[in-house]
């Protein structure tokens, strides 16, 4: 009877470890995957700024929109058991700063949501657009790891 419930308590043991780490993984696979569509969507973007590609008020609104949805959702993506594994490019100082850095996610929602109402063609885009993406910036030069 004895090693029926030891090997009991091994198996769920490994189950609860394994179900961490899957959580753990999950968290950051999920912010990764959203991390890139905010990229993706910055692309096109990123081209009428730099005068690549005309002003397709569309593409700028769709990826305003992309930055709103992913700021609110990012904020649940990074609990303390993510602060490793899956090749993640956060910085253990996300969670010694957690209010400062979600703040960042409310703001780029805020920002975004702004820009959507004002942006309305070439002129106003590159006025409002700056000021998204530097919500951006302070996250990336903050909080994530350089690229080597």
């Amino acid at each position: 009877m004895k090693l029926v419930f030891r090997t009991m308590l091994i198996t769920a043991a490994a189950a609860i470890a394994i179900s961490g780490a899957y959580a753990q993984s999950a968290a950051i696979a999920k912010r990764k995957d959203i991390l890139k569509g905010v990229g993706d969507a910055t692309k096109p973007v990123a081209a009428m700024l730099k005068g690549e590609a005309p002003f397709d008020n569309a593409k700028a609104q769709k990826a305003l929109a992309t930055y709103a949805s992913a700021a609110k959702e990012l904020k649940g993506l990074f609990p303390a058991d993510s602060k490793t594994g899956g090749d993640t490019a956060a910085l253990p100082k996300i969670w010694d700063e957690k209010a400062k850095f979600d703040a960042i996610f409310d703001k780029l929602a805020a920002d975004a949501t702004a820009a959507a109402g004002a942006i309305k063609d070439e002129a106003s885009l590159k006025a409002n657009f700056g000021k998204v993406l530097g919500n951006c910036k302070a996250c990336h030069d903050d909080y994530r790891a350089k690229k080597s």
